[in-house]
């Protein structure tokens, strides 16, 4: 397992990393899996992954992907307790191309990869990836 150290160098607790921490972690996990994913695809011109990455990358496809996986029961209680957290934290800004809500629904989906990352529970990231992206992840 991978262990995160605090200022004392103190083993930390995967659950009290802050919830920004872990959407910062989980956004570099969900941006490897979509690339991976349309590389697999046979997609050889960089512009064209760019332009197909934002079908999943925007704050507005990841929010809706989380809902629909909510909405499918699809999410352990431990891993629901971190997505709330990071839905209920208090963020002072966000993009301009959504609203805030959205915005808190993304980055609980992101929190909860990098969580996951945390634990190093691959099996786990791979089946909420490969419910997004259509069970086409390798």
């Amino acid at each position: 397992m991978f262990l995160c150290y605090n200022y004392f160098g103190d083993i930390m607790n995967p659950n009290t990393v802050n919830v920004l921490v872990l959407a910062y972690l989980g956004d570099n996990v969900y941006e490897y899996y979509v690339r991976k994913y349309l590389i697999n695809k046979k997609i050889a011109n960089v512009n064209e992954l760019q332009a197909n990455a934002v079908n999943y990358v925007s704050a507005t496809n990841q929010a809706r992907f989380l809902k629909k996986l909510i909405e499918l029961n699809f999410f352990s209680e431990e891993e629901l307790n971190i997505i709330k957290r990071a839905r209920n934290h208090k963020s002072l800004s966000h993009p301009k191309n959504c609203d805030a809500i959205t915005y808190k629904y993304a980055t609980s989906l992101e929190a909860v990869l990098g969580y996951l990352e945390l634990l190093e529970n691959r099996k786990r990231i791979e089946e909420i990836m490969n419910n997004i992206l259509g069970g086409n992840i390798c």
